[in-house]
């Protein structure tokens, strides 16, 4: 069996959920009594998302490249960084990278094609709906990302970085959020949304899914099964 090795903390609710996902889907695939290895370096996010913030790029590499080295170190056979926001440096890291890592966006790409979409929306915080790390994957098999307008995507990204990463799920939130999802579904025709945040399937779904008019794609349970799936290759 292999190691993972999960840059965390980025936020931390999703973190923990990747924890227990990983062991869900590992057991769901091994029978044996048996639990997966894994490694959790827990990362200050307000340093990565400042460096973000500042369009400090470089700095963002250096910073999350230095730490996937220590889960290296502490012995992790391949990696990932459980959250989407940093993947807009992804493919510099894993250039950088001593271990394989897997890409929550080319996990995502793969999950929307074998669903037939063609049209999808995307939510996240800012840096990921006016990032291009997933729109150019997409685009790479016909497949177009639809971002809302920016005020909008000011209204996630606020309600994403004061409430959902500090455990705040509110349904006056979750229903502004389903309506923006209906919005675009009439207006811009979407056939299914990207949780692109690893805290928003905590609210968008909050256990109810009846009524819901388009499939919603949970990139944290996406990224754990591929996990699994490379774990057990």
């Amino acid at each position: 069996m292999k190691t993972v090795g999960i840059i965390g903390g980025i936020a931390p609710e999703s973190t923990i959920q990747y924890y227990r996902l990983i062991i869900k889907y590992y057991r769901e695939r091994k029978c044996d009594g048996s639990y997966p290895l894994i490694l959790i370096n827990s990362i200050d996010m307000k340093m990565m998302l400042d460096l973000i913030g500042a369009n400090e790029l470089p700095g963002v590499i250096e910073y999350l490249v230095g730490e996937v080295k220590k889960l290296a170190v502490a012995g992790a056979d391949f990696g990932l960084l459980a959250s989407n926001t940093p993947h807009i440096v992804f493919n510099d890291i894993r250039q950088q990278s001593p271990i394989p890592l897997i890409s929550i966006v080319e996990a995502t790409c793969l999950a929307t094609r074998a669903l037939g979409l063609k049209k999808v929306g995307l939510f996240g915080t800012r840096f990921t709906m006016q990032g291009h790390f997933y729109s150019e994957e997409f685009s790479k098999y016909g497949i177009t990302i639809v971002v809302p307008d920016l005020e909008t995507q000011a209204y996630i990204h606020d309600k994403y970085m004061s409430e959902l990463v500090n455990g705040i799920f509110l349904p006056e939130t979750r229903a502004r959020l389903l309506a923006i999802v209906d919005e675009l579904r009439k207006q811009q025709g979407i056939e299914g949304l990207i949780l692109g945040g690893t805290e928003l399937p905590f609210i968008m779904n909050m256990n109810d899914t009846s009524g819901q008019a388009i499939p919603f794609l949970d990139t944290t349970k996406i990224h754990a099964e591929q996990t699994v799936a490379q774990m057990l290759s």
